[in-house]
């Protein structure tokens, strides 16, 4: 049983941290927001570079909520299981680093293209799709986030569009 816990709270910090990053931070930050396209969509990636050079603290604070959704249960997924908890933490940064391999340098194995397409997970390649083009393959662990996070896009771009016009 504490095996199965310990996944469960793994995989269920997963989702829902995947969830509220895809739709609460990731996608109005496409619309509405002003540094992460400017930061993470460029090529260096780094929120503490892109602060320093140009002397705006500020902008740690769009990093910070990159990460916060993963954070924001941690109290509740602790007491249920401390080691569910850390391993979902460092699953969700390992990811990070996979994700943003280069594919200039990196090209997903076969066997792991295919376990990662069974179990709905990102690859670097589809993630770079999304640095290439910022309205497709949201979801940045999990790919079922995608359709959601697009139809989700053309509403927030439309309620923009909407109150710019009115002005």
């Amino acid at each position: 049983m504490t095996v199965i816990k310990i996944i469960l709270i793994a995989v269920v910090l997963l989702l829902t941290g995947d969830f509220i990053s895809t739709f609460f931070y990731h996608v109005p930050e496409h619309i509405f927001g002003k540094y992460h396209g400017a930061v993470h969509h460029s090529h260096n990636r780094s929120f503490i570079r892109y602060a320093i050079a140009t002397q705006n603290p500020l902008v740690l604070i769009t990093g910070f909520l990159a990460a916060f959704p993963y954070l924001l249960f941690l109290p509740i997924f602790w007491s249920i299981s401390p080691t569910g908890t850390i391993l979902g933490l460092v699953l969700a940064q390992s990811h990070v680093q996979f994700r943003h391999l280069s594919p200039t340098t990196w090209t997903t194995p076969n066997t792991i293209n295919y376990i990662c397409k069974l179990l709905f997970i990102t690859t670097p390649e589809r993630h770079w799709q999304h640095h290439r083009n910022s309205r497709i393959a949201y979801g940045d662990i999990f790919t079922f986030y995608d359709k959601p996070a697009q139809f989700w896009f053309k509403f927030l771009l439309q309620f923009k569009q909407k109150i710019s016009s009115q002005l």
